[in-house]
């Protein structure tokens, strides 16, 4: 590829253009509701917009899909599904509200989080009636994503100790979409299929680089009106490779990202060259669902400099444009720092039972919590850097796991890689924190506290639970190398913060908190359920909530 590297992939975003007539554009279509961004949010929204009547244009810079088609597939839901009853479990959505407070960080009220619990059963049920399909068969092991044939599974901290607090028994709340491979695809081809159903009309390879808005005489602004295109015309022949390029991106994303940045590139010169602009009319609202922005350079260095040097998680089209889109017209950010890092280090099971210490061979996180939790710990309190220690009995019980476990292999590879190529090997813990620079003492120190209460002669510093610790008094003992930038163990990063929005709606509010008439936000473009702590699942379900909410409101203009 010839394309210069220089070329940005970042959506340009324009200033809002302000009018006082709407009559005054050449519009060259409308639609009661204009959706921008067609991955899951984008999808809902446009469902429920249609199921209220409403007439629904669906845009998207490429083909649909976003980061929901890249993801697992997982819906968060919980409040007593059929599933967590035909698994036997009990749960209620109170249950579920009292374990999510802990995991929301106060991003959204407690009135959202007790409506959201209240209509989880009803949000999983409506995806049933779009075409997805879920199942009850669960894992035997606390695992980052199950197995092929398994499908229900505990997807955050529920089994954690320091989380049960107040709940009577911890619920399995991860319901991954039935399917082959990892479930995205499925999740969003069921979506996809119901927009079209539903009969909203999708413009795809169509960037939105500007929103119109109403201004009045005396200065005063008023509601947004539209929104100005860049579209690819349909019948050019780069059009083709365009599409064709989005897809490499998906292919190459992971395993070669260098050749995913290079057809990024092509992809945005061809959207230089050849798109076409035209403005489109919002006869009741614009939402904004164009997901987080991971892929936006600048924003990350500006509100997450500590994560750059993570695995980014998300799709091209996650480059911020619908928040800086909503910030053109005043709309108000929250959480633009936080950003969700995945260290898991489950599966292999065994792997928990070790301990994980920072630089100085301090414990400073339970090992067993969620791998974003742990993440957080980590690249928040300890400067992205951490070491997993083992001894011989746990790295050949995670390497039997690896190999014969079941596990996918975006799961056993990278294991078995950092601990047999990759470990620092010493046959005492002296001799270990000489090799990994830590304090010799201070890494005795945490091993002699884990071991004595893995032996039952104390409580485990850092609150792993009982069944969980497992003692290592002797050598020989393995570092692994788990800190963030690590080219054989990735750490995943996603991107949380966004608009903020009324939460009863989705309205899109100004720095007085005020809602800017006519437009709305939803999924990671705003503020919602996973802004604070991730949860696997969180985000889609919260797509699904919010997305849905967003879609209802703005068929009327209102709360």
């Amino acid at each position: 590829m010839s394309t210069s590297p220089r070329i940005s992939t970042v959506t340009p975003v324009e200033p809002a253009l302000l009018i006082e007539d709407a009559n005054s554009l050449d519009w060259s279509e409308s639609a009661d509701v204009l959706v921008i961004g067609w991955g899951a949010a984008g999808a809902c929204a446009a469902i429920e917009a249609r199921s209220q009547g409403a007439s629904v244009l669906v845009i998207d810079r490429f083909e649909g899909g976003g980061a929901s088609t890249l993801s697992g597939g997982v819906v968060y839901a919980g409040g007593g599904t059929p599933y967590q009853q035909e698994a036997g479990f009990s749960d209620t959505p109170e249950a579920m509200a009292r374990y999510l407070a802990k995991e929301v960080q106060g991003a959204v009220s407690e009135a959202t989080i007790a409506r959201f619990c209240a209509d989880s059963v009803a949000n999983l049920r409506w995806l049933e009636d779009q075409g997805l399909r879920f199942d009850a068969r669960m894992p035997a092991h606390k695992t980052s994503y199950p197995p092929k044939d398994k499908f229900l599974y505990y997807s955050g901290n529920e089994q954690v100790p320091a989380y049960q607090v107040g709940i009577s028994a911890p619920a399995p709340r991860g319901h991954r979409t039935l399917g082959e491979g990892q479930s995205g695809k499925e999740l969003y081809t069921a979506l996809r299929a119901a927009t079209l159903r539903a009969g909203a009309v999708p413009l795809t390879q169509t960037t939105v680089r500007r929103l119109v808005r109403q201004r009045s005489a005396d200065g005063q602004d008023g509601p947004v009106l539209g929104v100005q295109v860049w579209a690819l015309p349909k019948d050019h022949s780069e059009t083709l490779r365009h599409a064709q390029l989005h897809a490499q991106v998906a292919r190459w994303r992971l395993v070669r990202p260098a050749k995913a940045m290079a057809c990024r590139r092509e992809a945005a010169a061809i959207e230089q060259r050849i798109a076409q602009p035209r403005f489109i009319r919002a006869l009741r609202a614009v939402v904004l669902t164009t997901g987080g922005f991971i892929y936006n350079p600048e924003m990350m260095a500006a509100h997450a400099p500590h994560a750059k040097r993570g695995w980014p998680v998300g799709a091209a089209g996650c480059d911020g444009s619908g928040i800086r889109l909503g910030q053109s017209v005043g709309g108000q950010t929250q959480g633009m720092d936080n950003v969700s890092a995945w260290r898991f280090i489950t599966p292999p099971s065994a792997w928990p039972r070790g301990l994980v210490v920072n630089t100085q061979g301090a414990r400073f996180c339970n090992e067993e919590v969620y791998g974003a939790t742990l993440g957080h710990e980590m690249i928040t309190h300890q400067g992205g850097r951490a070491w997993l220690i083992l001894d011989r009995k746990l790295r050949a019980q995670a390497t039997r796991q690896c190999l014969w476990g079941g596990l996918w292999a975006f799961q056993s590879v990278p294991a078995l890689t950092l601990m047999w190529l990759h470990a620092r090997k010493a046959p005492t813990i002296a001799a270990l924190a000489a090799r990994i620079g830590a304090d010799p003492q201070t890494l005795q120190n945490s091993l002699d506290q884990a071991n004595a209460a893995a032996q039952g002669q104390g409580e485990d510093p850092v609150g792993k639970s009982t069944g969980m610790r497992q003692a290592m008094p002797e050598g020989p003992y393995f570092a692994l190398d788990i800190s963030i930038g690590s080219p054989v163990f990735p750490l995943a990063t996603l991107t949380l913060g966004g608009l903020l929005v009324d939460e009863s709606c989705g309205l899109v509010l100004d720095a007085q908190g005020a809602p800017i008439p006519g437009l709305y936000g939803a999924g990671r473009a705003a503020v919602g359920l996973a802004s604070g702590r991730y949860v696997s699942g969180l985000s889609l379900a919260d797509c699904v909530f919010s997305g849905r909410r967003a879609g209802k409101a703005a068929t009327s203009g209102t709360a």
